[in-house]
């Protein structure tokens, strides 16, 4: 199994009033990771699934530990837990270092942005999913 690694700066303005990352930031830093992991290495190794119109159809986060400003990165692991032909799961764990911060997951199916209607995954987009194929889930729960 591959696992993509995204070193995910943490910027100031993540933070909270309570001085940890925000939820709605913790969302972002995973979207920054999912778009480099599926833009940037689909770019170069196939279809880049972007291309063809995806959307998110859902996100599940369980916090950890809190996360907090610094300046070294967070290493954000991806990798993919389920390919179907209009859908695809992305599992992330959130590190700081050794501390696991975060468990997530997200689904996204290819939309069509022009007709506006959902599509199938291209062979292309599939064997650059399966790639990274592994069936762990990264949150315990059935959500």
């Amino acid at each position: 199994m591959s696992v993509h690694i995204y070193q995910c700066p943490v910027r100031w303005s993540d933070m909270d009033v309570y001085g940890v990352v925000n939820n709605v930031s913790f969302l972002r830093l995973l979207e920054e990771a999912r778009v480099d992991f599926i833009w940037r290495l689909g770019a170069e190794q196939g279809d880049a699934f972007f291309s063809g119109g995806s959307v998110v159809v859902r996100h599940a986060i369980e916090y950890k530990r809190p996360l907090v400003h610094r300046h070294e990165p967070v290493a954000i692991h991806m990798w993919v837990s389920d390919v179907r032909a209009a859908a695809v799961t992305i599992e992330y764990e959130v590190r700081d270092g050794d501390t696991l911060c975060a468990l997530a997951s997200t689904t996204m199916a290819p939309f069509n942005y022009e007709g506006r209607y959902p599509r199938t995954m291209s062979d292309e987009e599939t064997a650059f999913f399966e790639r990274f194929l592994n069936p762990r889930k990264a949150l315990s729960c059935a959500c």
